[in-house]
């Protein structure tokens, strides 16, 4: 097995989308006024908390997070970093871009809605199906911050974002039987990284933060043994106890006992057992 392994939080592998020189004339969109408009003050103290979940972010995302209209909990959110007068915005529109080109964030840069301007600082929403799944919200002249630029921002879970724009993600976004999509903190897989030569492996994630519990299909056995509760199986009897989740990626049901030492994947071929790795584990 290559790399060196650690004890991670697990988070989601995206690809970065790259700085761009000018704004995007997509950027900012006149769109359709929502049918409930965020009608809280955008100036909201934040702090930022030693813990994971939902509560963590709001609190570290002030008026963006009260923003969002998320189906499942809040994702993600922060609070924006300190800048010089040379990266400056000097409109609400560079300081959004400011934020795209600072914080490179896993959320769409085009389609934004200018939903609400006041306290000094205009909030920008990105929506889906008419809900905000993504806020930013921008002040101007702020301590350490000149000019335009991101003070917050959060954003709904990515099974929330388009599909278009998370296909091409290396994360998978799972569904359930109906097709709906299921929230990564839920559920989410992974091939592994190839830097560690962990490519042929399936790395699957279920929960969020320290209830996380990691999951491998590793027919090639990149990993060792000692880290797994138990060996793959490539073909085994459904366990009598076993219960479906409803959890689909594509033609893959997910299916759990109790004891929770393996997962159990139903395909066309048949049953394979995905062992439960003693802790979460990651590659540098």
């Amino acid at each position: 097995m290559h790399g060196r392994l650690v004890a991670v939080t697990v988070l989601m592998a995206v690809a970065v989308v790259g700085c761009g020189e000018g704004i995007d004339e997509d950027m900012v969109v006149e769109g359709a006024p929502p049918a409930t408009p965020y009608g809280g003050p955008l100036r909201v103290p934040m702090k930022d908390v030693d813990e994971d979940g939902e509560r963590a972010v709001l609190s570290r995302s002030g008026a963006a997070g009260r923003a969002l209209e998320c189906d499942g909990e809040a994702y993600a959110g922060t609070s924006g970093e300190e800048w010089g007068r040379a990266d400056a915005g000097s409109t609400p529109e560079e300081g959004l871009k400011l934020y795209f080109d600072m914080e490179q964030p896993e959320v769409p840069r085009t389609g934004y809605r200018r939903e609400a301007e006041r306290d000094g600082r205009v909030l920008y929403s990105f929506d889906v199906a008419g809900r905000t799944r993504v806020a930013v919200v921008v002040a101007d002249d702020q301590r350490g911050r000149p000019g335009w630029g991101p003070e917050a921002s959060a954003s709904c879970d990515p099974a929330e974002l388009p599909a278009d724009f998370t296909d091409p993600w290396d994360t998978d976004i799972w569904t359930d039987a109906a097709g709906r999509r299921i929230p990564t903190t839920t559920v989410s897989s992974s091939l592994g990284p190839e830097h560690c030569g962990w490519q042929s492996a399936l790395m699957m994630s279920l929960g969020r933060g320290a209830d996380t519990e990691q999951y491998v299909r590793d027919p090639e056995g990149v990993f060792e043994p000692d880290l797994l509760s138990a060996p793959y199986g490539a073909d085994v009897p459904m366990p009598d106890d076993a219960r479906d989740t409803g959890y689909r990626l594509a033609d893959r049901e997910l299916w759990l006992t109790d004891d929770r030492t393996a997962a159990y994947v139903r395909t066309p071929d048949g049953v394979e057992a995905w062992p439960r790795t003693k802790e979460v584990i990651a590659c540098r």
